[in-house]
Formats: C-alpha cells, sequence, structure tokens
C-alpha cells in the first residue's frame, strides 16, 4: 500500500505560498515570494535530500505542475533534477492534454476516488511538493498519512496556509525532528488515528465555573 506523503515549507503563521521566489506565485497580493532562501543550510539540505534520497512518485496541483514543469526539464542533470524527471507525475487538473512534461498523467475528475485506488496499488509512495489547493482537498478527505514540515522563522501575515478550515479533524505522531543552523525546525509527523480528548478541570467545578459554562452557551 503507496502512502501519501506531503513535504512542505511553512512560515510561524502556517503560510506556505511562494516559497522560492518572487515570481513562483504572486496571486492575491503576496508580496514576500522567496521567503525561503536566506534560511539554507547543510542541515536542511540533508533533510530534504533524504525525503528525495527514497522511491517516489509526484503528486501534484495543476499550478506547482507548471512551475516544474517550466524549471525542472530545463536544468543540467543533478539528484533533484533528475528524480523529479524520471518520476511519474499524477496531476489534478482539467486540461489533460496540456500535460507535456514526460512521466505525467492526469487523475482524471474524480481526484480523491484515483488518489484511492492508487493508495491500494504497489509502487513508490507518493509525494505532494507545493499544491496547496490540492492538499486542501486532501486533508479535508483524510488522505495525507505523513507530513515532512520544514517552519521557518517568519510570520508571513497573509498567504496560502497549509492547514485550511476546511481540514478533517486528525491525530498525528512526531518521528523525527531537527533545527538547522538558521532555527528552521524540521520535523515528520506520521497519521496517528482519531483525536483523543480529556480534561484538566475540577471533578466538583465551583459555583464560578458552572455560571461561566452556562454563560457560554
Amino acid at each position: 500500500m503507496r502512502k501519501i506523503i506531503t513535504a512542505t515549507f511553512v512560515s510561524l503563521d502556517g503560510v506556505m505560498q511562494a516559497p522560492g521566489g518572487p515570481e513562483e506565485d504572486p496571486v492575491g497580493g503576496f508580496e514576500f515570494g522567496g521567503w525561503t532562501f536566506h534560511y539554507w543550510d547543510d542541515v536542511g539540505g540533508a533533510f530534504i535530500g533524504e525525503i528525495f534520497a527514497k522511491p517516489f512518485a509526484l503528486l501534484l496541483g495543476r499550478k506547482t505542475y507548471d512551475i516544474f514543469a517550466a524549471h525542472w526539464p530545463y536544468q543540467k542533470s543533478g539528484p533533484i533534477a533528475d528524480s523529479f524527471n524520471a518520476a511519474t507525475k499524477y496531476v489534478a487538473t482539467h486540461r489533460p492534454d496540456t500535460l507535456s512534461w514526460q512521466n505525467s498523467q492526469s487523475l482524471g475528475d474524480d481526484v480523491v476516488a484515483a488518489l484511492r485506488q492508487l493508495k491500494q496499488e504497489d509502487g513508490p509512495d507518493l509525494l505532494i511538493q507545493g499544491s496547496s489547493e490540492l492538499i486542501q482537498t486532501l486533508l479535508a478527505n483524510d488522505l495525507i498519512d505523513e507530513i515532512s514540515l520544514l517552519t521557518f522563522p517568519l510570520v508571513l501575515g497573509k498567504g496560502k496556509r497549509l492547514f485550511g478550515s476546511g481540514a478533517m479533524p486528525a491525530a498525528f505522531k512526531l518521528n523525527r525532528s531537527q533545527a538547522s543552523t538558521t532555527g528552521v525546525i524540521m520535523a515528520t509527523y506520521e497519521r496517528a488515528g482519531e483525536i483523543k480528548t480529556g480534561s484538566f478541570a475540577q471533578q466538583q467545578p465551583s459555583e464560578a465555573e458552572i455560571e461561566r459554562r452556562r454563560t457560554w452557551k
């Protein structure tokens, strides 16, 4: 069974839009494209390198696909370029006839059904890069098995966020974490069942607490 894994760069306030450069995704007047650039070091590079070192197929939304297709096929040979160009690309798109990057295929009209089927098949894990809109669909349908999250020490204020209001409540388990020399927190989380709740309240609440609960209903 294949896993769906997302490797995502986010700010402290959860924005994931345009981490790579000013022209990457200025939608909505986003002004901070390229916000990850000055935080990269060898530690962060090694963390990302480990993700790409495992066999994977790419799972992409159409906007991220277009960004990648305009870049990676034109790069000189290297570990990431070679892996991305050779990988199968599964794309959420309404324009399947325009998928020109080698080894690309559309997920069809029912993306959720297609991904549920792909997860049941043999093959490499499905790695999401970027694709904020597609991620919202996956989170709403509990389809993400693992999150590799790189949290950068800055607040962007507005922009496309990793977790939107439609995300399905879910528990995750921390598998590993480390910090880069520039303050980036890198962590990998694995899906871990449902959310469990509890209470730190007194067994016998005070009269003030009873009144507070009454007025908040």
